[in-house]
């Protein structure tokens, strides 16, 4: 039998990510995926040397908008490692709210992307609406409404008063509310089950072998979450890593659905328990010195910082590993042996974003 090979991306109608993949074709099936990045090469590493080591918190918050104060964080726990910074308690239970609410944030824009891939434009506004409502409380918190610029190296450059707390609290439940309402059709309608389940399968050894991170690697029945390890403030809040062991397209929806209310969940509970005090304290002392690595749970998984200080105001090198980096070969596993009109769905539950692949 012949092949064909259909080039998918770098633009195309369902996936707003400039990933291009050559699909190598017998009739209808996939035999072969050969992926090929390098679309979008901003060097933000290279950027990160020129620059002063407390002026990159603003330069790694643009390897990707959604997850910014995930970057952010990681880049600041780094820094504070090397330096020997004692950040105050409240500015831990202050990261973690910020963080969740992109989490929040980013599933949410997902599952509206999953809702007009199926067509389901009215269940898309939905979902953007409640969507709207957190980037509303950046706005209102940190005065912005995606690239927040709220972590700083000791703490965080903005509290939150009683009544923000308590606004976010009412916010949350509203969203909570909505998402139940919808919750069946993303989980029970027939259409999108027929689409979604038993398609795109990566195993759970396939998973553990070729690395895969966050909602993937959980879907797939691996209980892998880095904020059980304790960082910031996870180690006092009360939480389970969302599994799912069938390791397919629903299974994935699952998990990051799921873990819309894991994280309304963590921001009440940090809410609750945070104490009184400062939230910045002042870097003193020379510059950081030595080698780091510092790893965060954003929403698409895990990010890896690197960092290499030599005593001056500038880094000697920074490198990042990305959750899409890692978790590309696991959809390449994944593509061969599916039909042509599953890939742009199946692409989409991996939740790429090439912006910060690539950097």
């Amino acid at each position: 039998m012949s092949s064909t090979i259909i080039p998918f991306g770098p633009q195309h109608p369902v996936l707003p990510e400039p990933l291009h993949i050559r699909l190598v074709m017998e009739d209808e099936k996939i035999v072969e995926a050969i992926p090929a990045i390098g679309y979008v090469h901003r060097g933000l590493e290279k950027l990160t040397e020129t620059k002063d080591f407390t002026q990159n918190v603003y330069i790694v918050e643009r390897v990707c908008g959604i997850c910014s104060v995930m970057h952010a964080m990681a880049y600041c726990q780094g820094i504070e490692e090397l330096m020997n910074i004692v950040v105050p308690d409240r500015a831990k239970f202050l990261r973690v709210i910020w963080a969740e609410l992109h989490r929040i944030h980013s599933h949410l824009l997902w599952l509206g992307l999953l809702a007009d891939a199926f067509g389901f434009e009215s269940l898309f506004m939905q979902v953007w609406r409640d969507r709207e409502k957190v980037m509303d409380i950046m706005e209102e918190t940190a005065g912005a409404r995606v690239v927040i610029s709220a972590n700083a190296i000791g703490g965080t450059r903005r509290d939150l008063s009683k009544e923000q707390m308590v606004k976010i609290n009412l916010t949350i439940d509203e969203i909570k509310h909505d998402l139940e309402q919808v919750e069946s059709v993303f989980l029970n309608n027939y259409t999108v089950k027929h689409r979604l389940v038993g398609r795109g399968i990566l195993t759970k050894a396939d998973a553990i072998e070729l690395c895969a991170v966050g909602p993937m690697a959980r879907a797939s029945g691996i209980s892998m979450d880095l904020r059980t390890t304790g960082y910031s403030a996870y180690g006092q809040l009360d939480f389970e890593p969302v599994l799912h062991n069938d390791g397919d397209n629903y299974a994935r929806t699952y998990v990051r659905l799921k873990e819309i209310y894991q994280s309304i969940d963590l921001i009440k509970q940090a809410i609750s328990k945070i104490p009184e005090g400062e939230h910045l304290v002042p870097v003193k002392g020379m510059p950081p010195k030595g080698e780091v690595i510092s790893r965060v749970e954003q929403p698409r998984g895990e990010v890896l910082y690197y960092l290499r200080a030599n005593g001056t105001k500038n880094l000697e090198r920074l490198r990042l590993r990305t959750p899409t980096f890692a978790n590309i070969p696991s959809l390449m596993k994944m593509l061969p042996g599916s039909q042509l009109s599953d890939v742009p769905l199946l692409i989409l539950t991996i939740d790429p974003c090439i912006s910060c692949t690539e950097r």
